[in-house]
C-alpha cells in the first residue's frame, strides 16, 4: 500500500508533543512491514535544516497567499519525506503555531489549510508524477481540511484516515476566516465545516474522512460521550461505526536503554544494573542529593491542569515528607511553571525543576527514576508511560484514556497473579494521588516486589508492530470496501 501521512511535526526534524513521536515512528512501522508510507511536512526552517536529501519536485502556485516548492526529502530516521515549502506561511522561528507572546498566530488557519489542500492534491497523484496514494492519513486539527480538499478532486479518490491525537486542540477559527480556504460556501454548514458559528478543522477530519481513529481504544469510547466529546461527541458517537481506537507504540530503536547514547550506563532486562548508575548520574546533574534509598519520582510533560500538575504541585510536600526526591522536565502554564520552581529552590538537593524540554535529558531522567507521574485528568494516549515502562521506571497514572489501557495497577489481586506493571488512581483527586503516592512507597520498601513489577514492564511490548498491523488492518478494510 501506498500511505500520505499529512501532520504537522515528525520526530527528530520537529516536535512540540507526542504528535511528533507517531509521525517518526508509525512510517517507519508500516515502511518495515512491506507498506510506501511517506510523511508530507510544513518547511518549517527546523525541518528545512534537519531534513536530507532535499529535492525540488513541483511548483505549486498562488497556494493561499504566496507560491510554494515540493519538496522530496529524507528524515534522519531514514522516513521518506515531502516538504511544503511555502515562506510566506512557514518561515517562522520557535513553535510552530504560536508566536513568541505564547499567543496562536493569527495566520494559522491559511497556513495549515494550505499543508492540508497540497496533502489532498499530492495523494490524488497530482504533485509527484510518480507516486499516487492509496491511503491519505492525516493527523489531528492541522491536517483536519485534507479529506475535505480531496472530495472536491476527481474520482477515483484514496481512502481517508483521520486521527485525533487530543480533541480538545480543535483548530476553531473566526466565520470569517473560510473565504480564506478556497472551499465551496456549500460546506460550510452544521453538517460540515461549521461549529457554533466558527471553522472547525477537526470537526472536517471527522466530517469528510472515511474512517477515524484516535490513540488508545479507551480515549475512543471516552471522546463519544458529552462529558469527554468536548462538543464533539454527539458527532462521534453518530459516526461509531467508523471511530477506532489504536494504543500508540513508541520507537524502540530511539528509546533502548541497552544502547541509549544519552544515559549513564547501559541496562537491560537481562543486565540491570546500569540502572542504579544512571540515577546517580541523574542526581548529580540536576543537583539532587546522592542518595540510592530515596525514592526518585520524575515529571516529563506539560505542565498544565489537563495533565493533573497542579495536584503534584500540592502533594511536593508529602513526597518530600516520606523521603522522597522530584525531578521535573516541561514548560507550559506560567503558574505552574512557577510553582515547581519555588518548590526546586524551597527544597534544595530534594526537587529539580527544570522549565523547558531536553530530549537527551528526558532519556536520563527515563532511565534514573524510580517512577514517573502522569496525573492527567483526560489523556488520549500518553507516551512517556510507555517509555517508562521499557526504561524500567514505574508509572503513576490516572485511570484515563490511554494510562488505563497500558498500565495495570498493582493492588493486592494483581500482586498475588504476578501481575501489574504501574499504579493506577481514581478519580483525579489530590486525595487519590496522595493515597497512589502512598501505595509506591510502600511497593518500593518491598525490594523483591518492586524489582518484579520492573521487570514486568520492561518485558512489556510498547514497540509500534502491533498498532502498525492495526492500522494496515483499517487501511485494507477501506480498500477492499472500494473494490
Amino acid at each position: 500500500m501506498r500511505v500520505l501521512f499529512v501532520a504537522s511535526e515528525c520526530f527528530p526534524l520537529i516536535k512540540t508533543g507526542g504528535l511528533a513521536d507517531v509521525i517518526g515512528a508509525l512510517p517507519r512501522a508500516l515502511t518495515a512491514a512491506g507498506d510506501d508510507a511517506r510523511v508530507l511536512l510544513p518547511a518549517f526552517p527546523a525541518v528545512k535544516n534537519a531534513a536530507l536529501k532535499q529535492k525540488k519536485m513541483s511548483e505549486i502556485k498562488d497556494i493561499i497567499g504566496g507560491d510554494a516548492v515540493l519538496l522530496s526529502a529524507t528524515a534522519p530516521t531514514g522516513v521518506k519525506l515531502y516538504l511544503l515549502d511555502a515562506p510566506h506561511l512557514f518561515d517562522v522561528a520557535g513553535n510552530p503555531y504560536q508566536g513568541a507572546d505564547g499567543n496562536d498566530r493569527p495566520d494559522n488557519h491559511k497556513r495549515f489549510a494550505a499543508l492540508a489542500k497540497v496533502g489532498a492534491s499530492l495523494a490524488h497523484g497530482q504533485l509527484d508524477g510518480k507516486w499516487q496514494a492509496d491511503i491519505l492519513h492525516a493527523h489531528d486539527w492541522q491536517a483536519g481540511l485534507a479529506s475535505a480538499y480531496l472530495s472536491l478532486l476527481p474520482a477515483p479518490r484514496p481512502k481517508t484516515v483521520f486521527t485525533i491525537h487530543n480533541l480538545a486542540f480543535q483548530g476553531l477559527f473566526p466565520k470569517t476566516t473560510f473565504g480564506d480556504l478556497g472551499l465551496p460556501s456549500s460546506m460550510f454548514n452544521q453538517s460540515g465545516l461549521e461549529y457554533w458559528d466558527q471553522v472547525g478543522f477537526l470537526k472536517a477530519g471527522i466530517i469528510y474522512s472515511d474512517h477515524t481513529t484516535t490513540v488508545s481504544p479507551t480515549y475512543a469510547r471516552e471522546i463519544q460521550t458529552d462529558d469527554g466529546g468536548m462538543g464533539l461527541g454527539g458527532l462521534l458517537k453518530s459516526r461509531a461505526a467508523h471511530v477506532s481506537g489504536i494504543t500508540n507504540g513508541i520507537d524502540t530503536e530511539v528509546w533502548d536503554p541497552e544502547v541509549d547514547a544519552s544515559l549513564a550506563a547501559p541496562f537491560s532486562l537481562k543486565v540491570p544494573a546500569g540502572k542504579a548508575k544512571n540515577k546517580t548520574a541523574l542526581q548529580q546533574q540536576l543537583g539532587l542529593e546522592v542518595d540510592k534509598d530515596a525514592p526518585l519520582f520524575c515529571v516529563i510533560s506539560r505542565l498544565t491542569e489537563q495533565k493533573g500538575l497542579d495536584l503534584l504541585a500540592g502533594a511536593i510536600p508529602h513526597i518530600i515528607g516520606n523521603g522522597g526526591q522530584l525531578a521535573v522536565l516541561g514548560t507550559g502554564d506560567k503558574d505552574l511553571e512557577a510553582a515547581f520552581q519555588k518548590a526546586g529552590q524551597s527544597h534544595k538537593g530534594r526537587i529539580a525543576t527544570i522549565i523547558g524540554y531536553d530530549e537527551p535529558l528526558a532519556h536520563l531522567i527515563q532511565a534514573g527514576a524510580d517512577a514517573i507521574f502522569v496525573p492527567s485528568r483526560f489523556e488520549p494516549c500518553g507516551l512517556t508511560q510507555l517509555c517508562a515502562l521499557r526504561y524500567g521506571t514505574v508509572p503513576i497514572v490516572a485511570r484515563v484514556g490511554g494510562l488505563a489501557d497500558t498500565i495495570v495497577d498493582t493492588n493486592d489481586a494483581a500482586l498475588m497473579a504476578g501481575a501489574g506493571n504501574g499504579i493506577q488512581f481514581s478519580p483525579v483527586t489530590f486525595d487519590s494521588l496522595i493515597a497512589a503516592i502512598d501505595r509506591f512507597f510502600a511497593l518500593f520498601r518491598d525490594k523483591r516486589t518492586f524489582s518484579a513489577i520492573r521487570k514486568r514492564g520492561m518485558k512489556q511490548d510498547v514497540s509500534w508492530q502491533q498498532p502498525a498491523d492495526r492500522y494496515r488492518q483499517i487501511y485494507l478494510t477501506l480498500l477492499n470496501h472500494t473494490n
